[in-house]
């Protein structure tokens, strides 16, 4: 678990204006970028994304501006070195979901990680097709998926405990010299009942279904609460 003072905290009805400047992929792009590499400049950001030195210098002022980023030590006067402020942006999910930027800012923020998953899994299948990934790192990576049945109590409780054990393994492994970076994103994402559609000539269920469906399993309510990458999470750490 990431201590409070190296997180980001936003609050939709106080930090509208913050929220706004990060709603754009590339200041996100950016902003993981300093997460996860350290301090660069414009021109070092510009080549790691394609874009022009005019174009990740005026996002850079922007996020800048909103206190996601700051200005570090400089290696020469000649262009400007940025830090991230934060190791990670966190936020109430029930506090986004009531107002429509916090929606807009969620939304984008989830398919920014999706997107980092997909490069992720790009960049994994040639690391190890190239033998750029040694044998011991291949059990216990990859990706799983599962379906089970909780309370929001407990998947609370299961959120957190990921947390306070992935926060004690990486300070074990804080120097260790077998360490590597580890590319880690989480999903949790109840699934609401669903009532069968019905046939769209009648209006009645379709011939194949019940007049009367049975009752859906009930499924668990949508938790509110932090979201926790992220980060990195993808590397922006965003959640």
């Amino acid at each position: 678990m990431v201590s409070e003072e190296h997180r980001r905290v936003l609050d939709p009805e106080q930090d509208t204006a913050a929220l706004k400047a990060l709603t754009h992929p590339l200041r996100i792009q950016l902003l993981g970028l300093l997460r996860l590499d350290g301090p660069a400049t414009a021109s070092e950001l510009a080549a790691r994304t394609g874009e022009s030195s005019a174009s990740t210098s005026y996002h850079l002022r922007v996020l800048a501006k909103y206190a996601f980023i700051a200005e570090a030590e400089h290696r020469d006067s000649r262009e400007r070195r940025w830090r991230a402020l934060h190791a990670v942006t966190a936020w109430s999910n029930a506090a986004m979901e009531s107002s429509a930027a916090g929606r807009a800012f969620v939304g984008l923020a989830r398919r920014r990680q999706i997107e980092h998953l997909e490069e992720s899994v790009a960049r994994y299948e040639a690391d190890v097709a190239d033998g750029r990934l040694g044998q011991e790192w291949l059990e216990s990576s990859g990706i799983g998926d599962s379906m089970t049945r909780l309370t929001p109590h407990s998947l609370a409780e299961l959120r957190e405990s990921y947390d306070r054990k992935l926060e004690e393994l990486a300070a074990r492994d804080a120097d260790d010299p077998r360490a590597a970076q580890i590319m880690l994103i989480t999903a949790r994402l109840p699934v609401a009942p669903r009532v069968p559609d019905p046939d769209p000539g009648t209006g009645k269920p379709s011939a194949d279904e019940p007049d009367t469906p049975a009752d859906p399993e009930p499924g668990p309510p949508a938790a509110a609460g932090p979201e926790t990458p992220d980060t990195p999470t993808a590397p922006e750490n965003l959640s």
